[in-house]
């Protein structure tokens, strides 16, 4: 991202839509002054600019250089005050809040009953959506009313007014417990990836039990349950767990189908149950089940009742293109796949201001897996090359690491011998500085390493043997990692029989459809 696109006021600004920009100019012209105002004036300047530019502000001669700092704020908030009272931004915590604000003046105003007959409603809205601390607001301002102001018996309303301050507040102390925890264990994984080892796996599990709140299941509501499925959902991905990560996320995403009027109220943590469920899936090579769930998400995020706004667009963007990338590889279809590497890369540059570089990394190294797929392993290195070249990137730990594990077996698979030496040290480097050498990465890099000394002749008996090395660690809980983000077993068995490794993935494919039961069904 360059400097320009991070000038915050710009960057807004050409966020807006035709409406949300025709609704500022309605908000501005309400009063006839502002017409002809330096903000306005502004406003246009930067919508019709395609960069920043202060030059150009500056030679129009309507504001100092002094002057630019202070007027780019007031214009900025302007901004934010029209898209606030614009319809197509409202969500329920905004109009809880707004109610809110109207009972706070009608108190200030000294008109005590009309304000608690607002505050009445706003906390039944309130209580519907799972909106609680807005809910507790609401409470603590109804007893500073009523302090004030008795309108009916003073014991029956103390006693009512009592009992909802300690439910919300119990309820949001557990949803706070709940969602640090949540956080915390989602921070790990996105840093470091699965658990390496059982000293890990110790250390994760205590920090696990030990933040994790006690309290009566039952007794929770939706918003908590919620964060207790997220937290259980990140914990069973770290530990590798995946039958538990799919049975969480299908509990994440049924208190949605449960109750989905919830949806509207909270779009992002629906998409993100419904987005991990699959990644679920994916980890359980699962593809008949992975098709209906995803099929379900489309069907939800076209439908009408489903929010629309710039967030959730991008989020959109994420979750539907990195599933169709895994619905891709489960089924072997690497030929079919590269027919959206276009729409992507052209949605890339479109999301660049919502979207951050390591979720751009991650599509690149999908990209680079549909060609290492198809047998296009040049194509592969040129994707795999902007990963390993970017010295600034913050991606997780493990995937870095196997990135540079299928450059080397792409470099080697283009012929592009010269280099792979160099490829090799650097590869075999990288990993012990971010200690991630384990038996599987090992055994590739001194496979590798002599595969130049290897007549051709002899070649399918050494695929055959590092095949049966590596098929020793396939279940192994913490040498399986490569196998998840590096199908070499495949790869090797395409060399094996001769096949490509899309015809080796959908053979595999098509016997698990054929299965009648799979693992998840029990749960």
């Amino acid at each position: 991202m360059t400097n320009d696109q991070k000038e915050n006021l710009f960057v807004l600004i050409k966020s807006l839509s035709k409406s949300e920009k025709r609704q500022f100019k309605l908000y501005v012209g309400r009063i006839e002054s502002n017409l002809n105002s330096k903000f306005l004036i502004l406003f246009t300047l930067l919508d019709k600019m395609e960069v920043y530019d202060e030059k150009i502000i500056l030679k129009k001669n309507f504001v100092t250089k002094q002057q630019l700092s202070n007027l780019k704020a007031h214009l900025y908030k302007q901004v934010l005050i029209s898209l606030r009272l614009n319809p197509s931004q409202q969500n329920k915590r905004m109009q809880i809040r707004e109610q809110l604000d109207f009972a706070t003046v009608l108190y200030q105003k000294g008109l005590y009953n009309q304000s608690l007959k607002i505050l009445d409603r706003a906390k039944a809205i309130a209580v519907k959506f799972e909106e609680k601390y807005a809910a507790f607001e609401i409470v603590e301002l109804e007893k500073v009313i009523e302090s004030q102001y008795i309108t009916r018996s003073m014991s029956n309303r103390t006693e009512e007014l009592v009992s909802d301050a300690t439910y919300f507040i119990n309820q949001n102390h557990i949803s706070s417990q709940l969602s640090n925890l949540s956080l915390e264990l989602y921070e790990r994984l996105i840093k470091t990836g699965y658990i390496k080892s059982d000293e890990e796996f110790r250390l994760v599990t205590e920090f696990f039990i030990k933040r994790l709140p006690e309290f009566d299941f039952d007794d929770l509501g939706f918003r908590e349950k919620l964060w207790y499925f997220r937290a259980h959902v990140w914990f069973s991905l770290l530990t590798q767990d995946f039958l538990s990560s799919y049975r969480y996320s299908m509990k994440w995403v049924s208190l949605f189908d449960k109750q989905p009027d919830m949806i509207p109220s909270h779009p992002v943590f629906y998409l993100q149950g419904n987005n991990y469920l699959l990644e679920s899936l994916t980890l359980l090579k699962y593809p008949k089940k992975f098709l209906e769930i995803f099929d379900k998400m489309i069907h939800s995020l076209d439908s009408k009742e489903f929010p629309k706004n710039d967030n959730l667009s991008s989020l959109a963007f994420l979750y539907e293109y990195n599933n169709r990338f895994n619905m891709y590889f489960l089924e072997g279809n690497f030929k079919e796949g590269q027919k959206i590497i276009n729409t992507l890369l052209n949605k890339i540059n479109h999301f660049e201001n919502q979207i951050d570089e390591h979720h751009v990394m991650m599509f690149y190294y999908k990209i680079a897996c549909l060609y290492f797929g198809s047998n296009e392993f040049e194509k592969a290195t040129v994707y795999l090359n902007q990963i390993v070249n970017n010295k600034k990137l913050k991606m997780r730990e493990d995937l870095l690491c196997f990135t540079r594990l299928l450059n080397l077996i792409a470099h080697y698979e283009a012929g592009f011998d010269y280099h792979l030496d160099e490829h090799i040290r650097d590869t075999y480097k990288f990993l012990l500085k971010m200690g991630d050498l384990h038996e599987v990465q090992k055994s590739l890099i001194r496979f590798v390493r002599k595969l130049g000394a290897i007549y051709p002749s002899e070649l399918k008996d050494a695929f055959k043997a590092l095949h049966k090395e590596l098929k020793q660690y396939e279940l192994d809980p913490y040498e399986r990692r490569a196998f998840l983000y590096l199908d070499i077993l495949s790869w090797l068995e395409s060399k094996i029989q001769n096949k490509t490794v899309a015809q080796i993935i959908h053979a595999k494919a098509i016997l698990i459809n054929r299965k009648d039961r799979h693992p998840t069904e029990h749960l």
